[in-house]
């Protein structure tokens, strides 16, 4: 039976006031493992809730925005709350994001964004009503945070904090080797070329090996230039990722590139990536490592 595991679902419910942060919060859930869903009509939360049940455990965190952008189905929200409460198998938490009407009107006139409910094209009259009708769904916010004075990786901290349910840690590092011949990864935040450094292909026995073989590892670990290298980006790193955790980035990929992807980028980002480990999830791949197979193949 499934029982069990579908006991531990946890279901949050963002709404609040339009402009007042709910994309930050979204993304912020994504980031803590979330199945989310933007602009969830609530008339289908019922249907929803069959889904999660039918797939066992896979759902057993979820976070879904509803607003007035589902304004004709709001009416329904009060009821599918009432029955989302009577089950024994998720616990539904409801967070209110609210914001002040100056910080609100700010934000518009910045975005250059219309408000939904403003049929005058005046922000602060969409505000005014907007709050009159979410005033009674805030009585029944868990969770009401006030963002007018936050930034956004301030509301993003607050919610990792409030949420985060393990001590698993939030912020990867995915540490990825690759061929420069084969082009730069797209997803790359930070990018070290290290052709610069011997090159095992050379030696005729070590070309058709890689740099998880140990004897290709040893061999471009040994050089000094590789330990001199190693060591001052290790120490800048060590810097670097604390700042970007504190930031509020979700994860790092730190991109090691050699002429083919094979030998002298796999060893060092091998290297680099249990340097880390026990300071952060540490997560590495190699792009290019199986290129040369698919060739000859």
């Amino acid at each position: 039976m499934s029982t069990g595991s579908v006991n531990e679902t946890q279901m949050v419910i963002i709404t609040g006031m339009s402009g007042a942060g709910k994309t930050v919060a979204i993304q912020s859930f994504e980031d803590l493992g979330f199945f989310c869903v933007d602009n969830l009509p609530p008339t289908l939360l019922p249907k929803f809730l069959e889904l999660m049940k039918e797939s066992g455990n896979k759902m057993n965190k979820v976070a879904l925005v509803m607003d007035l952008r589902g304004r004709e189905f709001f009416d329904h929200l009060f009821k599918a709350l009432d029955e989302l409460a009577e089950t024994d198998w998720v616990t539904p938490k409801i967070l209110f994001l609210n914001a002040d009407d100056a910080a609100l009107v700010r934000r518009y006139k910045e975005t250059r964004r219309s408000h939904p409910l403003a049929s005058s094209g005046l922000p602060l009259e969409g505000i005014k009503l907007e709050r009159e009708l979410l005033e009674e769904l805030k009585g029944r916010a868990q969770v009401i945070y006030n963002t007018s004075e936050m930034k956004p990786r301030e509301l993003r901290e607050k919610i990792l904090n409030e949420f985060s349910k393990d001590n698993q840690p939030i912020f990867t590092v995915n540490v990825v080797s690759f061929g420069f011949k084969h082009g730069l990864p797209i997803d790359a935040d930070l990018v070290f070329d290290v052709r610069f450094l011997p090159n095992p292909h050379y030696i005729e026995h070590m070309r058709p090996k890689t740099g998880l073989e140990s004897e290709v590892s040893e061999y471009v670990l040994k050089w000094n230039e590789t330990q001199k290298f190693l060591a001052k980006v290790t120490d800048l790193l060590t810097f670097m990722l604390p700042h970007y955790k504190r930031e509020g980035k979700s994860q790092l990929v730190i991109a090691i590139g050699c002429t083919g992807g094979q030998h002298r980028s796999v060893a060092l980002s091998e290297y680099i990536g249990h340097y880390f480990e026990d300071e952060y999830k540490t997560v590495v791949s190699h792009r290019d490592i199986a290129k040369r197979k698919e060739k000859t193949t």
